[in-house]
Formats: structure tokens, sequence, C-alpha cells
């Protein structure tokens, strides 16, 4: 019978740098994730700092050296997080493996699309991982369920946006018949645009209706549209009240997906099924 890939054994040197880099139960896991964090933080403020020309100008040079210094640094380690899963894929097709791949690749892509470097600002998206350093488990429990309560609210939101736009293009057809081009409304689309600005109370004021029929129907929409954004934060309130009873979730990170968010009493990643503890260690 061919073994599972997902419950290989580790080599112990995999498994102890596991440790170091998804955990921090240990002070040279706090300390790896304390650094990161750290070079995060400078990296995102020296893109920042790069986007000023008066800065640009003076310090253009010493800033594209500590651009480079950090993308090399997090290439590193972007191949150690793979090395140190047992399905290396699980965790690039993840949302932390996704934002650690998208947080080098402006780099690289800027030697042939200039300008790209700006995209690095994504790095910060990385900063999510001061839940993991800190290990607050109740922040992850509190994330797990927001998550699944949108997850369960798609359906219902995906018929509310449906409905939404229904009305935007009746409301913006409708404009269009009554103010014509000479008010502004110079096609559906344009008035669709109007008419998505009012829902939302928003209120640009570059286009408005001018004839008296148009303002009514404008102020029909208005009265509709306060209604109208009450109805996606109901929806996602009762899920979330659903899904307060579920019981706290651990900080442990799946040794083959790292993915997090299991039971406290879980023995397997409830993602990709692999074993939590080696050896059944607990």
């Amino acid at each position: 019978m061919t073994p599972d890939p997902r419950d290989t054994p580790m080599t112990p040197w995999r498994r102890d740098l596991h440790q170091i880099v998804f955990e921090a139960d240990t002070p040279a896991g706090k300390l790896f994730d304390l650094v990161l964090i750290a070079s995060i933080l400078i990296s995102v403020a020296a893109v920042m700092l790069d986007s000023v020309a008066t800065i640009h100008a003076r310090y253009g040079a010493p800033l594209l050296w500590v651009e480079w210094g950090f993308t090399l640094l997090f290439t590193i380690e972007y191949a150690v997080r793979l090395l140190s899963v047992r399905q290396p894929g699980r965790y690039a097709t993840s949302f932390f493996g996704v934002v650690d791949l998208l947080a080098i690749l402006p780099t690289y892509l800027s030697l042939v699309m200039v300008g790209t470097q700006s995209l690095l600002v994504i790095r910060a998206l990385r900063l999510l991982r001061i839940f993991r350093v800190f290990k607050l488990g109740h922040y992850l429990k509190e994330a797990e369920v927001l998550a699944t309560a949108l997850r369960a609210s798609r359906v219902k939101i995906t018929v509310f946006m449906a409905t939404v736009l229904s009305i935007a293009l009746i409301a913006g057809a409708l404009l269009y018949l009554i103010e014509g081009e000479t008010n502004g409304f110079t096609s559906i689309p344009r008035a669709m645009y109007w008419a998505v600005v009012t829902m939302t109370t928003v209120g640009y004021g570059d286009i408005a209706p001018r004839t008296v029929l148009g303002q009514i129907a404008a102020s029909g929409l208005m009265i509709l549209g306060y209604a109208i954004i009450a109805v996606p934060t109901g929806i996602v309130s009762a899920e979330l009240v659903r899904q307060t009873a579920r019981r706290p979730v651990s900080t442990q990170a799946c040794l083959a997906c790292s993915c997090e968010g299991h039971d406290h009493d879980a023995t397997h990643c409830k993602y990709c099924g692999a074993g939590l503890y080696p050896d059944g260690a607990r």
C-alpha cells in the first residue's frame, strides 16, 4: 500500500526548521518572526520613501540596494518555508504562500517592467503573521469565525448584489430617458454610474438630474439606498451569531500545508488531512 505523502515522516532537521519558521512557541521561532516583521516594516517604509520625488532624487541608489537586499532575504525565506513543509504545493497556493510570492516578484519584474517595484507595498500583508508571533489565539478564533460567516453568506450576498445591479440598471435607464444627454446622462452606463453613486449615498455631484421628474426619481432612489445599505450587514451579522458558539481554535500550524485554525482536540489538519503532531506527540 502506497503511504500517504501527507503523513510521510519528516527528517528531524526539517521538523525543527518548521518549528522555527511556522511556530512561535520557542525562543528561536519568536525571534525569527520578530526579525521578519521588522524586515517587512523597514522594506515597506523604504518603498514608500522611494516614491517621494525629492527623496528618490537624493537617496534613490541606496534605497534600491535596500530593496534588493530585502528581496533576496525574502526569497531565501520563501524557499525555506517551502522546504519546511511536507507539501510545498499546498503552501505555495495558500493565502500566505501567494502573499509571500507576491512580496518578491515585483522587484524581479522591475528588471523588465519599469515601475513594478512600487507594488512591493503588498509586503504589508505579511504583517498579519503578527498574530502567530504572539500566539493571539483569540484573534485567530475571531478571524476564523468571520471567514466562516462570510463564506456562509456568499450565496445571499451574491443574490443581494445581483438585485442592486438590477436596480441600478433600471434606475439608470429611467434617468437616461428622463434627463437625456443635455443634462449629462449621455448613456445608460453613465446613468448607471450615477445610480450606484446615489444608492451608496456617496453623491459626488459630478452628474445630477435637472428636471422635476428626474429629481423625484432620484429622491426615491436615495431613500431606497438607505434601506439597501443595511441588508448585507444583517446577512453577515446573522451568520456571525451562528458561528460565535463554536469552540476556540488552536494556533498549531499543519506540518504539511501550514494552515491554522484547528480545534484544540484535533489530531489531523481539517484542510489537508495530515497529522498535526508527528510521532503522536501532543
